[in-house]
């Protein structure tokens, strides 16, 4: 197929299928909260997709999807009246409620989420928060003792979706290439970090608006960048937020790793060796490339 095709078809493997059932849990919770709550059968209402998926960066079979669901001024007042830790009090009241739904279902609260661990493997965090008056979100953190903190997620979004619009796609494509890659490799960096290097590092790449015949460009230069990173370096500003993205452990050496494959893998190509090729793109991307 040459290069466009393979990752034109790479590409189209990363896309989630099981949209649907996603779709029914996430309604699912939505409606059992705000009945909670807000005495409401609403399945949309007051809930938001979040993370790798709220982003559409995510890739088929993922597992963990992450949602927040706001809720009421009241209850954040009633949970600061509690003695103790106030935030794992509220995880605990989020995780009954959805446990009067899942009666059968593992669902713990860990840290600043409830997780709702189904048993085909896939796993819901739910993160209640409260509207925040300066814009963004309270959400409670358990650790030390408790203490509420602030996100703001919908501006990563609406950044990411600019650049991905100005950049003919290319953006939210490279952030599942790279998800791709992590998954192969076991590399250590979280999806926030992979979509805040790709949105950096896209509008200044040359081909930018191409498409998948550059991308074993992209796959180069891309790992290029990420293997000179500094290697003291503890935290990104995230697009949108500006919110601090952290370290989650070295990087750079398997992207170096994926680098040199990648300059192999289009020298193949240019030799008319495209078996070659696609051979050392799957040593970088994992069977999701074409063989």
């Amino acid at each position: 197929m040459g290069v466009s095709g393979d990752f034109e078809s790479f590409c189209g493997n990363l896309i989630i299928t099981n949209t649907s059932d996603i779709s029914q849990r996430y309604r699912t919770i939505t409606w059992r909260l705000n009945k909670q709550y807000y005495g409401s059968e609403s399945e949309t209402a007051h809930s938001l997709y979040v993370g790798s998926y709220g982003r559409d960066t995510a890739i088929h079979n993922a597992h963990d999807m992450d949602m927040i669901f706001t809720l009421p001024e009241s209850a954040y007042y009633r949970f600061n009246t509690y003695a103790g830790n106030k935030q794992s009090a509220l995880l605990q009241e989020v995780r009954s409620a959805l446990q009067i739904t899942y009666p059968n279902t593992s669902i713990r609260g860990d840290g600043q989420v409830v997780v709702v661990n189904f048993s085909d493997g896939m796993r819901f965090e739910v993160v209640p928060v409260f509207a925040a008056r300066e814009g963004g979100y309270i959400y409670p953190d358990t650790n030390g003792g408790g203490s509420w903190q602030i996100t703001n997620p919908e501006p990563e979004m609406s950044a990411l979706n600019a650049r991905n619009l100005s950049t003919n796609g290319n953006l939210r494509r490279l952030c599942r290439m790279i998800r791709s890659w992590r998954r192969a490799n076991s590399v250590a960096i979280s999806g926030l970090q992979i979509d805040t290097f790709a949105y950096n590092f896209i509008i200044g790449w040359a081909h930018k608006d191409k498409s998948y015949l550059y991308y074993d460009y992209i796959s180069r230069d891309f790992f290029g960048y990420l293997k000179n990173f500094d290697r003291n370096q503890d935290y990104w500003l995230a697009p949108g937020s500006g919110q601090r993205v952290y370290r989650k452990g070295p990087f750079e050496s398997k992207a170096e790793a994926a680098y040199n494959n990648s300059l192999l893998a289009i020298s193949y190509y240019s030799d008319d060796k495209p078996w070659s090729a696609k051979q050392k793109f799957r040593e970088v991307y994992g069977s999701y490339f074409p063989s």
